[in-house]
Formats: structure tokens, C-alpha cells, sequence
């Protein structure tokens, strides 16, 4: 037998080579998996030492076999992917998925968390709006039903947090941009919502000013979700104020970069690399529609299926263990430049 004490379900899949989403499903009904499945998993279990929480188990068997999955604005495509994977790791492990946007309201958010508690459901991944949200209530909430928080972080509230490395989006879109041109203005919406517009801004001066450079942060008015809209009439205005002293902007987002670029359009500024462009322009989050931007934008991408497969384990994880862990685990992915015309 293996020295190593194996803890978690985690564990013993990474040692035994069996996905998270089918150890799940075995241990909760062994009929729910082909024969040849079940066969290695007994194996392994005789090779290793481990043996499920069946307390735990046996307690969320009184929960019914959902997991609420609730996003700040499902018709943001970025969510709608991320909520799209997610779905599908609930469904390889035998759970049903509920779905529900907070529509960017605070109300809307408790009360689409408040439905999932009516429904029983054995955890919840929650994409919180940030600011505007009620933290009192979801750190009261995330102690009754096990929650992992993904994508936008609450310091301190829930057992886990998943989402991407805001440091690597920002250190790679201002180390490329500086090396290949003049440096980037960094243009974002006045007091946003979204803690990873906060430490986007945060970690572009910081880096900025490890490069000996002077930051510049030029906002726009505007609130609310349609982050097109913001960034083509702040764009206008600040292309007119001629707000931008160097040739290169930084968008805190792809939805704010898209809609500036339709400002550049309106202008009449080229945006490009190389000789006869006005601009160069970059976002971040790889937006599914930013390949397709005129032209194509450059960005700084999300690992959305690791983003969603880690939230999804770590869920199935803390339920195992009852819904607590002991000590708040926090995993971030790297993001991955994506080089497009745009920059």
C-alpha cells in the first residue's frame, strides 16, 4: 500500500488517476458508473488509503442533487462561458445545475441566493458583484450552504475563492506594451464595481512605476452593465480632450476597449501597429467577441476551463468535508497574452 495519507477526493484522484466529476458520481450511487469505471476505483481504493467523509455524504443526501451557480450578468458572454463549463462539470458528476443572474443589483443577488437556499442544494458557486454587494449577507449565507467564490473575490468571506491572477493579466499587457511601443494609458469607468477593475488599476501603476514610469489613468463617466456603450462616449470625449499623451491605451476590459475602438472609428484614427496607425489599443479578459472586433483586439486572456473545472472540485471538495475546510483556500491561474491587429 501507498505511504502517502490521502485526505481529500481531490487527492486520491490526482494519485489514482480517476477524474473528480466520476469519483463523485461513484461515491455517490457506484450503479451510476460503467463496470470498468467502478473496477478501478475499488482497485484504487485497495491501493491507497482512503475512504471518503461519509458523514458528510450521508448529510448532503438530504440535500437534493443541485448545485446553484449564480453570475453577476448572464447575458455578459464572459459569464455565459464560464456558467457554461461550470454546468457541464455539475452534469459529468450526476448534479442538476441551477442558473441565475444577479442582473448587477444587489436585491436581485440576495434574491437569487435565497432561492437556491429554498431549493436545498449541496453547494453554490457564487460570482459575486463586488461592491455593490451585501457582504454581511453572503458571509452569512456562504456559513449555512457550502460556497466557493470564483471570478471576483470577497476577502475573507466563503471557504474557497477561484478566479484568475489580476497581477499576470496586468504584468504582461503593460511588460508587451512598453517593449513594443509608447507606454499605455490605462483607461477604465470611474468607481467600478468589479474588485478586478480595482486591482487591475492598482497593479497597472504598480507596474508602471517598477518600469520608472509615470502611470496614466484616464476615467470615464458611467455605471451600470453596458460597458460598450461607456467606452464609446467616454471614448469620444477623451479622444476630442485629447486625454491620451501617448499613442497606446489599455482598457481595464474587452467590453470597454470594444466600444472605444468603435469611438476611435468615428474619428477617423486608425488603430494598429506599425506606420499609419493613430493608436494601439489592448484589453483584458478575451472576451468571446473580441476576436472579432474591428480590428481584432489584443488581450489578456482567462483560463476559463481551468477557472471552472478548479471551482467545480474545490465545491465538491468542501461538501465532502462538510462544508468547512479550516483554512481559506484561495487558487489563482495565470491569464495568457493574446496577441491580435488591434496592438
Amino acid at each position: 500500500m501507498d505511504d502517502k495519507k490521502i485526505r481529500t477526493m481531490e487527492d486520491f484522484a490526482e494519485v489514482s488517476g480517476i477524474s473528480r466529476p466520476t469519483l463523485s458520481k461513484y461515491f455517490q450511487d457506484p450503479e451510476s458508473v460503467r463496470q470498468s469505471t467502478r473496477d478501478r476505483i475499488e482497485t484504487a481504493l485497495d491501493s491507497y488509503d482512503y475512504r471518503p467523509n461519509i458523514f458528510a455524504m450521508n448529510q448532503n443526501r438530504k440535500l437534493t442533487r443541485t448545485i446553484g451557480i449564480v453570475v453577476p450578468y448572464l447575458t455578459d458572454p464572459v459569464f455565459g462561458e464560464i456558467a457554461r463549463t461550470i454546468e457541464q462539470q455539475c452534469l459529468i458528476a450526476g448534479f442538476r445545475a441551477a442558473l441565475f443572474s444577479s442582473h448587477g443589483d444587489r436585491e436581485s443577488e440576495i434574491e437569487a441566493l435565497e432561492s437556491l437556499r429554498s431549493l436545498r442544494p449541496s453547494g453554490v458557486l457564487l460570482s459575486p458583484l463586488g461592491r455593490f454587494s451585501d457582504r454581511d449577507y453572503i458571509a452569512s449565507f456562504c456559513e449555512s450552504v457550502p460556497t466557493v467564490i470564483f471570478d471576483r473575490d470577497m476577502e475573507g468571506v466563503g471557504e474557497a475563492f477561484v478566479g484568475s491572477d489580476n497581477r499576470s493579466f496586468v504584468n504582461q499587457s503593460v511588460e508587451y506594451l512598453t517593449r513594443t511601443g509608447e507606454p499605455p494609458c490605462f483607461f477604465e469607468m470611474k468607481n467600478p464595481s468589479n474588485p478586478n477593475s480595482i486591482a487591475r488599476r492598482e497593479n497597472y501603476k504598480k507596474t508602471m512605476e517598477s518600469l520608472g514610469l509615470e502611470p496614466v489613468i484616464v476615467q470615464v463617466d458611467g455605471s451600470g452593465w453596458e460597458f460598450e456603450r461607456i467606452g464609446y462616449e467616454g471614448g469620444l470625449k477623451a479622444l476630442d480632450e485629447r486625454a491620451f499623451p501617448t499613442n497606446t491605451v489599455l482598457c481595464s476590459n474587452d467590453r470597454l476597449a470594444i466600444g472605444f475602438l468603435a469611438a476611435c472609428y468615428e474619428r477617423g484614427l486608425r488603430v494598429g501597429r506599425g506606420s499609419g496607425h493613430a493608436l494601439r489599443v489592448a484589453g483584458h479578459d478575451d472576451h468571446p467577441q473580441s476576436r472579432f472586433s474591428c480590428p481584432s483586439l489584443t488581450t489578456v486572456a482567462h483560463e476559463y476551463d481551468k477557472l471552472s473545472e478548479a471551482a467545480v472540485q474545490q465545491l465538491f471538495d468542501l461538501i465532502e468535508s462538510g462544508g468547512r475546510f479550516g483554512e481559506r483556500r484561495v487558487t489563482l491561474f495565470p491569464a495568457r497574452l493574446t496577441l491580435r491587429s488591434s496592438a
